[in-house]
């Protein structure tokens, strides 16, 4: 059975690279009917705070990538504590006393020398005898993995091919720290073991871990899991992927009007591909997903490409569904769509002119509430050839069934009156209730704005007339 395994760092927010990661192990996990567990990797206990792992639960939940757990490192000492004094007793790992002062002039002592800073293994049980180094009373030791002295670690990536790192390489890390907490390396091994996770699917920044983690499963006797490291994500311009590219919280793309559906697609073509699909859903994903496709490259992170998907998908939503989440960005910018046209048909008439909820929202203020147009608009099309058509109009639709084919009909017999063409009247008549230029079709526009509205918002724009017809 497969189990694989997301296992954040609650330091901070869950991240674009991070979702990605998530969701490629939630996608192969269901592909092959497998399990996707959430662990919550906590034992740094000065930066990891509950706001953060709060943020990284909500962000999993809005991507809608269910999962087994969570389950916390700190919940788990025991395991640590127990599994590394059986590496001790068995030699495979042992105290060492060295202090950090002497670290660093060990490391320092090295640089000088031109060699690659690394532990000496001065507290390995025969060095430590033949160097005649005495236990110290007042240092409490922490616990190094004795790495193999020899031979290689060969493994095969899934995603980078064959890998081999010679032993001699790898120093003896440190597995537990004096206070009784793991290290990343042996934390994530336990884990993996206790959990019978069998296959690890994180980023390439690991690759350097895994030859080390590899000794430590084989110390203990453990199947060691397949691993796939993904290749990061770089910027638009070629960059490592940072908060100006738009590597911000996954919230934040709630925040800013993202749907998850196009947020989780756009992250799934970020290194893998299925032949030349640009868009699908979670299940078509599941349905294809598999390890052989991601590429071995660095992926692009463009916004646009994002922003041009999340139009496609709010195109597709159900208007119900997209009223209610619009309307938490009305409330937001103090808009009370309780006194106006239904929301849904709101949002169904401009969702295809923008390309996120929020700026849907911006979009639609008009509907609710009058906006004042901008001069430039005003001087542009309030003219003195239009001004007494426009007051002819207003007095129509005062008493018109207000209905779309009897607006439209009533400004085409106005237009005709006056011999005007259709967009001389249209034009000032957009500017009047919307306050721009650009809205969809005039009559639809009006009849949802309500004929109160219109006539009042008309009444006022007509006062500027004389003034500006007498500039043109």
């Amino acid at each position: 059975m497969v189990r694989t395994r997301f296992a954040p760092s609650p330091t901070g927010y869950l991240h674009i690279g991070g979702a990605r990661t998530a969701l490629f192990c939630w996608a192969f996990a269901k592909q092959l009917g497998g399990t996707f567990i959430l662990r919550i990797e906590d034992t740094d206990q000065e930066r990891s705070t509950d706001a953060s792992v709060q943020a990284i639960l909500d962000g999993m939940h809005w991507l809608g990538l269910d999962y087994e757990g969570p389950y916390y490192q700190m919940q788990r000492l025991d395991s640590y504590r127990r599994a590394a004094e059986r590496l001790v007793q068995e030699g495979k790992a042992y105290y060492c006393y060295a202090t950090r002062d002497e670290i660093d002039q060990l490391r320092e002592a090295q640089r000088a020398r031109g060699e690659k800073p690394r532990y000496d293994g001065r507290w390995r049980p025969e060095n430590a005898l033949k160097l005649g180094l005495k236990i110290p009373n007042n240092h409490q030791p922490v616990i190094r993995f004795r790495n193999p002295d020899s031979g290689v670690v060969v493994f095969n990536d899934l995603v980078k091919g064959a890998i081999t790192v010679a032993n001699t390489e790898l120093d003896d890390l440190v597995i537990m720290r004096a206070d009784g907490i793991p290290t990343y390396n042996f934390g994530v091994v336990i884990d993996d073991i206790d959990m019978q996770i069998t296959h690890v699917v994180r980023g390439d920044d690991h690759v350097n871990n895994t030859p080390r983690q590899i000794n430590i499963y084989h110390a203990l006797g453990a199947v060691v899991p397949e691993f796939a490291h993904l290749p990061m994500i770089l910027g638009a311009d070629g960059e490592r992927l940072s908060k100006r590219h738009g590597a911000v919280s996954v919230m934040q793309y709630f925040e800013d009007g993202f749907l998850p559906e196009a947020l989780n697609n756009y992250l799934a073509r970020l290194g893998w591909s299925h032949g030349d699909a640009e868009k699908f859903s979670l299940r078509q994903m599941v349905e294809w997903f598999d390890l052989a496709h991601v590429s071995r490259s660095p992926a692009r992170f463009d916004p646009e490409k994002l922003h041009w998907l999340n139009q496609q998908y709010l195109k597709e939503t159900d208007d119900d569904r997209l009223a209610d989440l619009v309307a938490p960005f009305m409330q937001r910018i103090g808009v009370d769509v309780a006194i106006g046209a239904p929301l849904s048909q709101v949002v169904s008439l401009l969702k295809e002119r923008v390309q996120t909820v929020e700026a849907l929202a911006e979009a639609a203020v008009y509907f609710y509430r009058a906006v004042a147009p901008h001069m430039n608009d005003q001087q542009l099309h309030y003219t003195a050839a239009v001004h007494l058509p426009l007051m002819a109009l207003h007095q129509t639709f005062e008493s018109l069934p207000w209905e779309r084919t009897q607006i439209v009909q009533a400004i085409k017999s106005v237009v005709a009156m006056h011999q005007l063409k259709f967009p001389q009247i249209a034009m000032p008549l957009r500017v009047m209730v919307s306050g721009g230029t650009q809205t969809p079709s005039v009559d639809v526009t009006l009849e949802l704005i309500g004929r109160t509205q219109v006539l009042e918002r008309m009444a006022q724009q007509l006062e500027f007339f004389p003034h500006l017809a007498a500039e043109h």
